[in-house]
């Protein structure tokens, strides 16, 4: 009995063969970053500076510089912009989800205020993880996304929609240099409800804050909104803002050095918000998860300096027991470093959905 992948490039492997071979070599693994997939930041005050963009840069060559950044943890920095901006990046291995215990940890520039008491806030800009599972084996992040449900997910909007527009070429400025800001009304949003609002633009940072990369006038974003997490305080006469950190969850929220940067795969649920219950993951989404002006701060935009997989060593037969419902006997088998539930000649995954492009010759 084989198992057989319908694609150009046909595998067959025994169904026995439960093993290694199909897996990357374990002493070639690394737990940093490999690929970046998409870069699309949002506009921001950081955009077009982390990383920079040149004369000719186009979106892949952008994504090239943003991979160079985030290959190693202190490689760089790359921003996110405003609300919903983001990047898609793997490792060169499937994360494998240990149950019970932390799997990931995205870098970012997060600090707290009181570096023993995180509940007096600080610099957090939280991150939404998406996290998918290459279920087609195409290679490409193109499956099913997961949300990883952090503290804040029942007080969050999901299925938010959000459009930026290009600031035309005559456009007006209208300043407010009380605040440091030399136009309040730089980039215009609206979202799917009608709201609408500016990313600002400070006298800190006067380049092109919409990607100038991206030849679309118009950019559209969608996936969940956090709550505001700014409070403003006075001090010396100038407003400024304390960034609250949120419990657990999000990239760009608690220190690189701190458990708070930790997750769980674990945490990931279904569009419904059911446990999505995952063996493994191969591509990590991040999402600005905050729509929010700080005054002469700007915009409230993640930033990722990295990603660490935890147990980079490990394989399927260390994430414990994942039972489909329904099936009184499940056979385990590994496909691509994937691990599946052979039921009768037919394979599923993980949820239980029937593969449809593997069967067994």
């Amino acid at each position: 009995m084989a198992v057989k992948l319908c694609r150009c490039s046909v595998y067959r492997v025994s169904a026995l063969c439960v093993c290694m071979s199909l897996w990357l070599s374990l002493a070639a693994r690394s737990a940093y970053i490999s690929k970046v997939y998409e870069y699309k930041p949002a506009p921001g005050q950081f955009v077009n500076l982390m990383p920079a963009c040149a004369d000719g840069d186009a979106e892949e060559s952008m994504r090239l510089k943003a991979e160079a950044l985030l290959s190693s943890p202190d490689s760089g920095t790359i921003t996110l912009g405003g609300w919903g901006g983001y990047v898609i990046f793997g490792f060169d291995h499937p994360v494998v989800n240990i149950q019970g215990e932390y799997d990931l940890r995205i870098l970012g520039n997060a600090f707290y205020a009181d570096k023993n008491d995180p509940s007096k806030g600080g610099s957090s800009e939280p991150g939404v993880v998406w996290v998918s599972r290459d279920d087609n084996l195409n290679g490409k992040p193109d499956d099913t996304w997961y949300e990883l449900a952090g503290s804040e997910y029942e007080r969050s909007v999901h299925g938010y929609q959000l459009t930026y527009f290009r600031t035309p070429s005559d456009h007006k400025r209208t300043p407010k240099p009380a605040e440091d800001l030399v136009d309040t009304t730089y980039i215009l949003w609206r979202d799917q409800n009608g709201k609408r609002g500016y990313i600002t633009q400070n006298r800190y940072h006067l380049q092109d804050y919409y990607p100038k990369w991206l030849t679309d006038d118009r950019l559209v974003f969608a996936g969940t909104l956090l709550p505001d997490n700014a409070v403003p305080y006075a001090e010396e006469g100038k407003t400024k803002y304390m960034m609250g950190i949120y419990a657990f969850g999000y990239a760009d929220n608690h220190p690189n050095d701190n458990e708070g940067s930790k997750l769980n795969l674990d945490w990931a649920v279904t569009q419904r918000g059911e446990p999505a219950r995952l063996d493994r993951i191969d591509f990590v989404k991040v999402q600005t998860g905050v729509n929010q002006q700080c005054g002469w701060i700007g915009e409230t935009s993640t930033e990722v300096s990295g990603a660490i997989d935890l147990h980079p060593q490990a394989t399927p037969s260390d994430a414990g027991e994942f039972q489909v419902s329904g099936f009184k006997s499940q056979k385990k088998i590994l496909i691509d470093g994937h691990l599946y539930i052979m039921h009768g000649d037919e394979i599923y995954d993980i949820l239980g959905n029937r593969i449809t492009n593997i069967y067994i010759q």
